[in-house]
């Protein structure tokens, strides 16, 4: 068969656009592709939502790739191990409480899996914008993140979601734009973000799952993002608070959209 280079571009372009038309409209919109992100949208996929997730880099997977200072292992504790069980990853006890992971299985499997599920994910897009109505955020407003980097003045698309969560890890992107923008005041003591503390993995730990939860209507904080909206201590590179930050928003989600159904 003669290869024809424009079959091929239409073919791109004509499939690209039915999937970005039907990401409009959904359950629930992630922005941010890390571990926490893309374990939440996994969940939510599974139980048949329809879910999408925005990632401004080419690249998923946050901070999980590099492990420690380029070393490509991560560290979960036992509570997390479940996760890494349910997704098939591989793991070995290296002391009592502590397990050892490869990043770049983690990161891939992760990834295929929740792809499989039925999340969609569109890289390269970046999250400019909100679209608040009667106070309470219920959707996006997309642009290339090529757009962004060479400062173009181009307009961007809006999507609508009933929910939003938050998984953009340290900087708060979406957490950021609402205390900028909205007027609404977000569920912390201050109505406002209060940034991450300073490195403390056993408290950080803890407080990114129990932080991962609805910050104002509509949306939701998951994984480092929470820890940064909520002023918990950075864990460094142990990943099960991640991990479980997103199961226990999907969880949350199920619950809320269940409701709404009814």
């Amino acid at each position: 068969m003669k290869l024809d280079e424009v079959v091929i571009s239409k073919a791109i372009i004509e499939s690209y656009k039915d999937k970005l038309v039907e990401a409009l409209d959904v359950d629930v919109a992630i922005v941010g592709a890390g571990p926490a992100g893309m374990v939440c949208g996994y969940y939510l996929a599974r139980a048949g939502k329809k879910v999408v997730l925005f990632e401004r880099k080419l690249s998923v997977g946050g901070g999980m790739w590099g492990g420690g200072i380029m070393f490509n292992e991560i560290v979960v504790q036992d509570k997390a191990k479940t996760v890494l069980d349910e997704f098939g990853i591989r793991s070995r006890r290296y002391a009592p409480g502590y397990y050892l992971a490869d990043s770049i299985e983690s990161v891939s499997t992760i990834c295929s899996r929740a792809v499989k599920a039925g999340l969609k994910i569109f890289n390269l897009m970046t999250v400019e914008d909100v679209m608040v109505r009667d106070k309470r955020v219920n959707g996006l407003v997309l642009n290339w993140t090529a757009v962004e980097m060479a400062h173009l003045h181009v307009d961007p698309i809006t999507m609508r979601s009933r929910f939003v969560v938050d998984a953009t890890g340290h900087p708060a992107e979406v957490a950021r734009i609402i205390e900028r923008k909205s007027g609404i005041r977000l569920n912390t003591r201050t109505g406002k973000t209060l940034g991450e503390a300073s490195m403390w993995a056993d408290v950080g730990e803890e407080t990114i799952v129990r932080h991962s939860r609805q910050i104002c209507p509509g949306l939701y904080a998951c994984g480092m993002c929470a820890n940064a909206v909520f002023g918990g201590p950075r864990m460094g590179p142990i990943f099960g608070g991640m991990l479980l930050a997103g199961e226990k928003v999907a969880g949350d989600l199920l619950k809320r959209l269940s409701a709404r159904a009814k």
